[in-house]
């Protein structure tokens, strides 16, 4: 994170740089009145707001800080699209490592058939500190309604030529045009990294030189100047099981891989993960602070070292650390305060918690390592672009064998310190082995099914009643999901979530096993009434899926933009034993059947028998991957149609 300087005779140098203007972008408060009487976006009508054009001009100075240009301008359509006109630019302050200049934000509306600007007042932007490295401008532009046209424009610098800002052409709502243009020497080289759905609407690439003066001499160089934009893009709109919004983006991303000073030996980028990682391992705020003793350390240590296995040295320290210290809720691959301060405070960043983890495991002879990762939200990690900021979360990596691996996360009060965080799974993680200077990514997954059961027996009365229990064995993520929600949320919610806030389904009695042992399932155990509805005189209905949280089909559109990402396998299973009352025959009763993906990921087996006055059901789910790409999307929401409309279909019983 420091400024990067280069030779006496380069930093002399001047680099001349003019930004670029191309239509359909305007200048700064000049507007055509046909974008201020625009009704709706005319490639997707329902957006609340759309961007009118999105421009950045990204060259290097004489400084050589990176710079970006940009401005913005927005249409607002509805009420629902006035929060676009809240802004919050995000920077890395620390050390002045970026800082925002020259900014101007207005509306614009039509009054009268004439634009009216409304500049903001600058008293009502605002510099939020996000943490001790990054910081934030927040501002909201003033008189917006329906129909207002707002924009806005800055110029960032980033002080540091490693940090190549990325681009992205694609938003929450609709963007009409979206250009980037980046000018650089000869002396950078930056490996661009697209991802796109569509074609460019523009793509122009040119070459220039300049000869630039000082003292007596002259130097000659030549530069890049690169155009790209797309129109018409599509919002990214919120999809069932969809990953983040950062692995969906059409955007650019920038690695530096090489510098080439005009005098001098070439250098290379920290373009290798072995090279990140030995930055990470000598690094003030990573590598060095995992020697660092904390206060009363000795006696955890003392005690994990009384275990014989590694297994129950793991156990204790990881749920020790994970009682003891809160997280902030700040994400970060490094500390802020260090180790031994957040110890102190018993708070600390992501980082900070799970190195004091790492610290005490290695002081009590685990073999284990410090570990950069990206969480979900952060988005996947690229394995074939080495670049250090796409982590956000420093966690504990310990190889227990060949075939097993504990991935450490005590942010979360319910992770499982044998299960990798379902957060971080299918993703990349880099671990840091100082000592034999070995840094490798490792590909973060679980194959095996997380199984969720239901085993259910119940009685259904003459009255249209149904009384009985139900048996609910919940493993790996299924158990920290639940167990999570019962502490937060207390067992009045906790209950009403399990009858599905059906006033119909009641629970007389809650109970729990192994809540708290994290090598077994988590057994809930309840007693139930349930009135049927529906049921007349003649006949009562009843739906076996009544227990689960399978009843609602989220895979409803016609059309999917982003993959489909579970995470990990699911393996569902619901056994029930059913006692018809006397005087009743099954009248209708869903036929056994077996249903299967045509790549054969997902098999639903529905089997349904009756003997004398019982009847037995069980439904089996099998999901044999976790990805689904959107290409294949019909096929998965035709299965989805079917499994579910087997799932919910009812058993009908008729009197007499």
């Amino acid at each position: 994170m420091k400024k990067l300087y280069l030779s006496v005779c380069l930093a002399m140098a001047a680099i001349a740089v003019n930004a670029q203007t191309v239509t359909p972008i305007m200048p700064f408060g000049k507007i055509d009145k046909a974008d201020l009487e625009l009704k709706n976006c005319e490639f997707e009508p329902d957006a609340n707001a759309e961007v009118l054009f999105d421009k950045g001009d990204v060259y290097i100075d004489r400084q050589f800080d990176i710079v970006t240009e940009r401005h913005t301008r927005i249409k607002i359509f509805n009420d629902n699209g006035k929060k676009n006109a809240d802004i919050r630019i995000t920077y890395v302050s620390a050390n002045r490592l970026e800082y925002i200049t020259e900014l101007q934000a207005q509306t614009i509306n039509l009054v009268d058939g004439k634009p009216e600007i409304t500049k903001i007042d600058k008293k009502q932007i605002f510099t939020q500190v996000v943490d001790k490295a990054t910081s934030a401008t927040v501002f909201s532009l003033p008189n917006v309604k329906p129909g207002s046209v707002i924009e806005y424009k800055y110029k960032i610098t980033h002080n540091s030529i490693y940090r190549f800002p990325s681009w992205y052409y694609q938003k929450k709502i609709p963007v009409r045009y979206s250009e980037l243009t980046t000018k650089i020497p000869e002396w950078f080289y930056y490996k661009p990294q697209f991802r796109t759905k569509q074609m460019f609407a523009k793509n122009k690439t040119e070459n220039g030189s300049e000869s630039l003066g000082y003292g007596t001499e002259t130097l000659s160089y030549s530069y890049e100047t690169s155009t790209r934009a797309l129109a018409n893009v599509h919002s990214l709109p919120d999809e069932p099981y969809m990953s983040s919004d950062a692995d969906n983006l059409d955007c650019v991303h920038f690695t530096l891989t090489s510098i080439r000073p005009p005098q001098g030996f070439v250098q290379s980028g920290a373009d290798t993960w072995p090279k990140i990682g030995g930055l990470l391992a000598d690094d003030e705020d990573f590598g060095k602070q995992l020697k660092r003793k904390l206060a009363g350390e000795e006696a955890f240590i003392t005690k994990a070292k009384a275990f014989a296995k590694d297994d129950d040295k793991i156990a204790y320290l990881f749920r020790e650390v994970r009682n003891a210290m809160k997280w902030n809720g700040d994400d970060s691959w490094y500390t802020y305060d260090g180790t031994v301060k957040a110890w102190e405070k018993k708070t600390g960043n992501s980082s900070e918690v799970n190195l004091i983890l790492f610290h005490l495991l290695k002081q009590s002879g685990v073999k284990a390592y410090p570990m950069v990762v990206s969480t979900r939200s952060n988005g996947r990690v690229n394995p074939y672009t080495p670049f250090l900021y796409q982590f956000n979360r420093a966690v504990v990596y310990i190889p227990v064998d060949s075939t097993k691996r504990y991935v450490l996360d005590a942010t979360n009060k319910y992770n499982l310190y044998n299960e990798v965080p379902d957060n971080l799974l299918n993703s990349t993680g880099l671990y840091i082995d100082k000592e034999s200077n070995t840094y490798d990514l490792v590909y973060l997954k679980n194959n095996e099914p997380v199984r969720q059961s239901y085993f259910i027996n119940a009685e259904i009365k003459p009255d249209g009643k149904m009384a009985g229990s139900v048996q609910i064995s919940s493993f790996s993520y299924n158990k920290i999901y639940c167990t999570s929600k019962y502490k937060t949320d207390g067992e009045t919610k906790y209950i009403d979530y399990l009858r599905h806030n059906d006033n119909n389904f009641k629970i007389s009695e809650l109970k729990f096993d192994n809540m708290d042992v994290d090598t077994l399932p988590l057994l809930q155990k309840m007693k139930f009434d349930f009135d049927l509805t529906g049921s007349d005189d003649n006949y009562i209905y009843f739906n076996p899926n009544q227990f689960t949280s399978l009843h609602t089909n989220p895979f409803l559109s016609e059309n999917r933009f982003t993959d489909i990402e579970f995470g990990y396998r699911d393996n569902y299973s619901v056994s029930g034993i059913y006692k018809i009352p006397a005087g009743y025959k099954v009248d209708v009763l869903p036929k056994s059947m077996t249903i299967v993906m045509p790549d054969k990921s997902i098999t639903f087996k529905r089997m349904l028998l009756q003997e004398d006055q019982t009847i037995t059901v069980r439904y089996i789910i099998d999901h044999a991957k976790t990805t689904y790409f959107k290409e294949e999307y019909q096929d998965f929401r035709e299965f989805s149609k079917q499994m579910y409309e087997m799932l919910n279909e009812p058993i009908a019983l008729k009197k007499g």
